[in-house]
């Protein structure tokens, strides 16, 4: 689709993550993310922690909670 619509499709894209991208300019990574948990929900890895349970639990390496991994 994108190809086809382009411009429409690059209009979508960027009204989906600017909010995202000024939150983090605007209040630093780790701020922003403990303020917002759908940007939250999307961090894997922090300071060496798998914050993402699927992930953790494919490879087989201990799991810590983004708010846990992120107060640290």
């Amino acid at each position: 689709m994108p190809g086809g619509v382009a411009r429409t499709s690059t209009f979508a894209l960027t009204n989906a993550t600017l909010p995202h991208a000024l939150a983090l300019a605007d209040s630093g990574a780790v701020q922003a993310l403990l303020d917002d948990v759908n940007l939250r929900n999307g961090l894997n890895v922090h300071a060496g922690k798998l914050t993402y349970r699927a992930v953790a639990d494919a490879l087989r390496l201990p799991y810590t909670p983004a708010n846990e991994a992120l107060a640290s």
